[in-house]
């Protein structure tokens, strides 16, 4: 199993990837062997004035995400994933979180991983 943090706009397969990492909306989280979603607000995170990347790598990581996909990772929270040992596909914009997860799962080996 490995849990994958996908950065949302709301609370739904179906949702449009946030091309934003730290002031995400939220984060849909999708095990990679399992149907179905969970929800991760990342509310706090988005009001805050800085740091949000880096708050939101801790998020995910307390949440056991191994995977992030996302829109772009800004240079501190790429720091602090990496730290946490998650993997980062950027350039996710413009597609569900479904197709998203579709295209990591299909393609694990092709996909550009930076733990």
């Amino acid at each position: 199993m490995t849990l994958i943090a996908i950065t949302a706009e709301s609370s739904s397969l179906d949702a449009p990837v946030d091309p934003r990492f730290g002031r995400a909306a939220g984060f849909a989280l999708v095990d990679s062997e399992a149907e179905g979603m969970t929800w991760l607000s990342n509310a706090a995170a988005a009001t805050m004035s800085g740091g949000a990347g880096i708050h939101a790598a801790e998020t995910i990581a307390k949440a056991g995400a191994r995977v992030l996909l996302t829109g772009r990772v800004g240079p501190k929270a790429q720091s602090a994933l990496a730290a946490a040992g998650i993997a980062v596909e950027e350039d996710c914009a413009g597609m569900t979180v479904r197709e998203a997860v579709s295209r990591y799962t299909a393609k694990p080996a092709k996909a550009e991983r930076r733990p």
